[in-house]
């Protein structure tokens, strides 16, 4: 039983941190206002190297369209400020000197519209992620049986994975609405 046992907790492990990385996934569509997650995943060359934006330079919200770009190394702002006109944000910022200001403008009917679709799709791999989890872990626990374990606590195991799947799917449909109802808010 204990093999079981560390099967179903495995399972539900790697259901939560699919869960999480949907949503780390999700905090960068944006979503009406201007969030510095939005910059994570821009990549700057810096010395031949293509380095996360992050790791060059302090993003911050100044308000609800704008966000401050702050290099730590002040020779790094064209380059920083070439990969944000780069990315497929949409926006050119401001050079200040020694800053960049990001602004957003208001996100159209159309905009909206493609960002729920990118969302479902995240969402979509999140689910493959969780049903995945369940068909190894279902594997695994049919392994067992050829070591000795008794084929009710097997089939008692795989329902227990089916409705650890099942509270995971729910999951990502209630991140699905929340994410879609603050996206289509003008």
């Amino acid at each position: 039983m204990s093999d079981i046992n560390k099967h179903l907790k495995e399972a539900e492990d790697s259901m939560e941190k699919a869960i999480k990385h949907t949503a780390s996934e999700l905090l960068k569509v944006r979503a009406g206002k201007a969030s510095p997650n939005m910059l994570d995943n821009i990549m700057v060359s810096y010395y031949g190297q293509q380095t996360p934006l992050p790791q060059m330079a302090a993003v911050t919200a100044t308000d609800a369209r704008t966000l401050m770009v702050k290099p730590w190394d002040k020779g790094t702002l064209i380059e920083i400020e070439r990969a944000i006109q780069n990315s497929d944000l949409g926006v050119s910022p401001k050079n200040e000197g020694d800053t960049l200001r990001v602004s957003f403008p208001p996100l159209s009917e159309e905009r909206r519209k493609n960002l729920v679709k990118q969302v479902k799709n995240e969402i979509e791999n999140g689910k493959i992620k969780v049903r995945n989890i369940r068909k190894d872990t279902n594997e695994s626990l049919k392994k067992l049986i050829k070591t000795g374990t008794p084929e009710d606590d097997v089939k008692k195991a795989e329902t227990t994975v089916q409705n650890l799947t099942d509270k995971f799917i729910k999951k990502l449909d209630e991140m699905l609405a929340t994410k879609e109802k603050e996206l289509l808010t003008v």
